[in-house]
């Protein structure tokens, strides 16, 4: 069996071709500050990195996954007083997944799982609006989500804490600055009762909630606790890849 090529933007025609895809992941992350340690280029990296990972793991398997490009640029519009934190509105989302997704489409591929790397993007109610419109099946997943960060990290953090620090300490060690430059992530909390308890949302104003960008305290963070989780991560995402290349969606309900 030849096992297709998983990263689009390294493979040439001739393979993709005669690859035969079932499965096309779009990952999506952000261009933004990540405490003073990490780079803006932070939730790409790792949408990158695990992206890449979880489709070799499921190629090996059986799979027919290729990875699409990740889109750089996310929703800021609570950081747009933080410098060049590039802004795309979810309008703007919309547009560009629609397009993404009809060429997808257009290369008989049947499924598209839309692989989110940055808390402030949000895709269900864009999917929602495009199944209606294409045969192809949609999902999307957040990759911080799959693996509960509390069995690996001792204060996991919400955004360049100890958790995306190991993350990044991993995958790409030469972007990350000393610990001892960065800031220690304290979060301001509300002091309204609904917004402090997360059951009444409303956006976060990031320069009013973090003095560093940061929320989570980085300096726990180890490569090989990075290790371990994207390992753990990367493991569970192919085994789902394996199962939707292999399967049909539309007879998953049991």
């Amino acid at each position: 069996m030849t096992i297709p090529p998983s990263l689009l933007a390294d493979a040439h025609w001739p393979a993709v071709a005669g690859a035969k895809y079932e499965v096309a992941v779009l990952p999506w992350g952000a261009t933004e500050p990540h405490n003073r340690h990490l780079p803006y280029a932070t939730d790409n990296f790792e949408c990158d990195g695990i992206a890449a990972a979880a489709a070799d793991r499921a190629n090996a398997h059986g799979a027919r996954v290729v990875v699409l490009p990740t889109v750089p640029f996310g929703v800021q519009t609570g950081q747009l007083d933080l410098p060049l934190a590039i802004n795309l509105n979810p309008s703007t989302q919309a547009r560009v997944l629609a397009d993404v997704i009809a060429s997808v489409q257009r290369a008989g591929i049947r499924k598209f799982v839309l692989f989110n790397g940055h808390g402030g993007n949000d895709f269900k109610q864009m999917l929602r609006e495009l199944q209606p419109t294409t045969p192809v099946f949609l999902c999307s997943l957040n990759w911080w989500q799959v693996v509960d960060g509390q069995e690996y990290f001792d204060e996991p953090g919400d955004h360049a804490g100890e958790l995306e620090t190991s993350v990044m300490m991993h995958l790409r060690p030469q972007t990350v600055r000393p610990l001892s430059e960065a800031g220690n992530g304290a979060e301001k909390r509300p002091t309204m009762t609904g917004f402090r308890e997360r059951w009444v949302w409303t956006q976060r104003p990031w320069t009013t909630v973090s003095a560093d960008t940061g929320i989570g305290d980085p300096r726990a963070a180890t490569a090989g606790k990075g290790e371990r989780y994207v390992d753990a991560v990367a493991d569970r995402i192919a085994q789902f890849l394996v199962e939707l290349s292999q399967g049909d969606p539309a007879t998953m309900y049991e």
